[in-house]
């Protein structure tokens, strides 16, 4: 190191005022520098290590409760068909950041070791800052989009706040904490746009290594369109990149092949057999072992591959008529029927996978929605049948989908609740499908992450004292629990935690901004009110841990408190809807079921769904009318999806789409015995000699076992009301739950007892 006096007294100086090094001594100061490397503001190699504890909110065992379940010996099996041991699928909502340091710290990881190692990752991060993440929903005939949820959008808005330098942030910490989770023998698929792809390919040779590379692959997604026309100034832009790395030399890799393309078959398939009609190419032979040797027959020279026959089988292959020979002393040649061969090694320019379009089978309405065929591709090349694979920013679930179909196993997580349901949807349909064809299926489970998600979202660092924690997250927390407040028309209370306001004779909550309301904090309310004698509480957010209506309502009652469970809607964030007063809280749903003794002596008992009621209002409505020019739009007013008409002299008129309360419902799902499995979470010890334990805690609750369901496809638009029978083999007194998704997304949970 080579530093001249000056330099070192203008360090001393700026070390003594607390300030940062001029740039160019991170040169000269430190050894080893990369040969590339990114370099952004706040940039860090530290990597989010919290380990937060995973709930289980459902277990899906099998698709239906019905006879004729076929099961391989993929994995052990219990009693009354369902898993009785082994692997089960991950399907988990929450942060990938979170998941992925709860995943490397946490109790799963050694079932994840168990299971043979995470053997390939496949992410499509958000790379377009100009992105449409709505989803299109079917309802009444018409297509009503739904936005992405607040949480999502304040995650992108982080992404991209910055422009560049967020997004490395955000990418190069998920990789590293996936490279870390990666088996030594595993390998990643990171799919971007042409915009970002060399920003994608440095962060990756950072973490990965530039010598690991495999490929950078060229996915043409769609042909031409006229973003690259005339006024334009630029080509069409219509391929996306694909960015291969392995984590070491020992990596699976499983050769794929193409069809051959027509300038190919023109070149070389060029003749047709007579009767069969099969093409065929003639290829030369040479001497096997050298020429000169006297040996008859000859050795085959293929375009791709390369054979060596004995003599005997060149004789079979002569009587066969695959080996002629065109006159006397001419070169034998080898007749090659084209369908017999594999196909053309597979290259890095892929254009034989068209994107998806509206009407395709597999389309489930997102935007950003890969079609099967891509990933089956990159599933079959980078992975083998038993291999864990997982996609972190799973979406509508094609990875997970595919995975499941190909036999893998599967790790799929998504920050966004209906990318969730999506999923669990499209996963028990391939359930189905591999039922109804004889084939095995492993059970997956629907996960969240536990009570401390509150306090990481509000930007606590769980290292500093309880005091200065308080203290970060009270400044963090002001302004927005005002401007909630405001809207809710309520006042402000001060030394009343956990509560924020009060309105009439209701004390309020106001749920965290980047989290969903979860159990600890309805908990926690409902406690303060009773020591406080307060009679009424209302709970605001801007999203519900799931399972959580109405149970924790339900709890309240019971302990003398009426609790109200309402959603913010994102009119909070309009200054003007504010002022006047057009911002609407609405509360969860409602359900109503009922279980029937279809034969008392056989124990057997049906549930039949009988009513649903929602409260919701399109954020933004009036605006949205105002705003309107003539023509019809698909809108939700009042508990309501309407069809708004606007006429030329500016009337509107509205038609009820939702015509019965069953219009609302998009999925609903039975467990006959909610009370049968207990559900218990790892929490992380230290130990008096600083050894770390993860000690099993039952977290008072219980896992919904997904018994029977029945919801509603692109396709088939029916909804069956009553369950399949059950029959259960003890009697007693039984717990059933009801857990009913409406068309946004949102769940409630009912549960109902039953003598039997």
């Amino acid at each position: 190191m080579e530093l001249s006096d000056d330099d070192k007294a203008l360090i001393a100086d700026h070390l003594a005022r607390g300030e940062p090094l001029p740039d160019r001594f991170r040169w000269t100061l430190f050894r080893e520098p990369r040969e590339a490397e990114l370099i952004w503001p706040g940039k860090t190699s530290e990597v989010t290590n919290v380990v937060l504890p995973f709930q289980s909110i459902e277990q899906i065992d099998e698709p239906r409760s019905e006879a004729g379940a076929q099961v391989a010996d993929l994995f052990q099996m219990g009693s009354g068909g369902r898993q009785g041991g082994g692997w089960s699928n991950k399907l988990i909502w929450g942060d990938n950041k979170l998941v992925l340091s709860s995943l490397i710290g946490g109790p799963l990881r050694r079932d994840i070791e168990a299971a043979g190692g995470l053997k390939l990752v496949y992410i499509d991060p958000p790379f377009d800052i100009g992105a449409d993440f709505s989803v299109e929903l079917d309802v009444g005939g018409e297509t009503l989009s739904k936005s992405a949820s607040v949480i999502e959008e304040i995650a992108y808005r982080d992404t991209w706040g910055r422009g560049t330098d967020s997004y490395v942030h955000m990418i190069i910490e998920r990789l590293r904490a996936i490279h870390a989770l990666l088996h030594a023998e595993g390998s990643i698929m990171v799919h971007v746009g042409w915009a970002v792809s060399h920003i994608m390919r440095i962060a990756l040779d950072e973490v990965f290594g530039a010598q690991n590379i495999m490929n950078q692959i060229i996915w043409k997604r769609q042909t031409a369109h006229s973003d690259g026309g005339q006024g334009a100034r630029h080509l069409g832009r219509i391929h996306d990149v694909i960015l291969y790395y392995r984590k070491s030399e020992s990596f699976t890799f499983n050769t794929q092949y193409t069809d051959y393309d027509a300038r190919y078959l023109e070149t070389h398939y060029k003749g047709k057999e007579e009767g069969t009609g099969r093409r065929f190419e003639l290829d030369n032979l040479t001497a096997p072992g050298g020429a000169g040797k006297g040996n008859p027959y000859y050795e085959l020279m293929g375009v791709k591959r390369y054979w060596r026959y004995s003599i005997d089988k060149m004789d079979q292959l002569v009587k066969a008529g695959r080996i002629i020979q065109p006159s006397p002393g001419a070169v034998p040649r080898y007749k090659r029927y084209l369908d017999e061969m594999p196909g053309l090694p597979l290259q890095d320019i892929w254009s034989d996978v068209s994107a998806i379009n509206s009407q395709a089978v597999e389309a489930v309405g997102y935007a950003t929605q890969k079609p099967e065929s891509l990933m089956q591709r990159i599933v079959c090349l980078a992975s083998n049948p038993g291999d864990i694979v997982a996609d972190l920013f799973c979406g509508s679930g094609t990875t997970i989908a595919v995975a499941e179909k190909l036999g893998r196993k599967w790790i799929g997580a998504d920050l966004g609740r209906f990318a969730i349901h999506t999923s669990r949807k499209r996963l028990i349909g391939v359930q189905r499908e591999l039922k109804a064809a004889g084939r095995p299926w492993r059970s997956f489970e629907i996960l969240n992450l536990g009570k401390y998600e509150r306090q990481w979202f509000a930007g606590i660092d769980p290292a500093l004292p309880a005091g200065e924690s308080a203290q970060a997250a009270a400044a963090k927390e002001a302004a927005y629990v005002a401007l909630i407040l405001e809207a809710y028309r309520a006042q402000p209370v001060e030394q009343s935690p956990p509560f924020h306001g009060v309105k009439d004779s209701a004390f309020i909550v106001v749920g965290p901004l980047d989290a969903p309301v979860n159990e600890l904090t309805v908990a926690e309310a409902v406690e303060a009110a009773r020591r406080m004698g307060v009679a009424r509480v209302d709970v605001l957010g801007f999203e519900f841990e799931m399972g959580l209506a109405p149970r924790a309502v339900d709890d309240a009652k019971a302990k003398g408190v009426a609790v109200a469970l309402r959603y913010i809607p994102k009119d909070v964030f309009d200054r003007r809807a504010i002022d006047k007063g057009q911002v609407n809280f609405h509360d969860l749903a409602y359900v109503e079921a009922r279980a029937t003794i279809a034969d008392k002596k056989a124990r057997r008992v049906t549930v039949t769904l009988s009513n649903f009621a929602v409260a919701y209002r399109q954020d933004g409505l009036d605006n949205l009318i105002d705003g309107m020019r003539p023509g019809t739009k698909v809108a939700v007013d009042d508990g309501q999806v309407v069809k708004l008409t606007k006429a030329k002299d500016g009337t509107v008129t509205r038609e009820v789409l939702t015509k019965e309360w069953t219009d609302w419902i998009d999925y609903w799902a039975v467990d006959f015995d909610y009370a049968s499995r207990p559900e218990t979470i790892h929490e992380t010890v230290t130990q008096a000699d600083g050894t770390v334990k993860h000690v099993p805690q039952w977290t008072g609750r219980y896992i919904f076992e997904n018994e029977w369901q029945s919801f509603r496809t692109r396709r088939n638009r029916a909804l069956e009301l009553t369950s399949a029978t059950h029959e259960y083999a003890t009697p007693g007194r039984k717990q059933i739950a009801v857990k009913v998704i409406d068309i946004f997304g949102n769940d409630t949970t009912k549960v109902i007892g039953v003598e039997v």
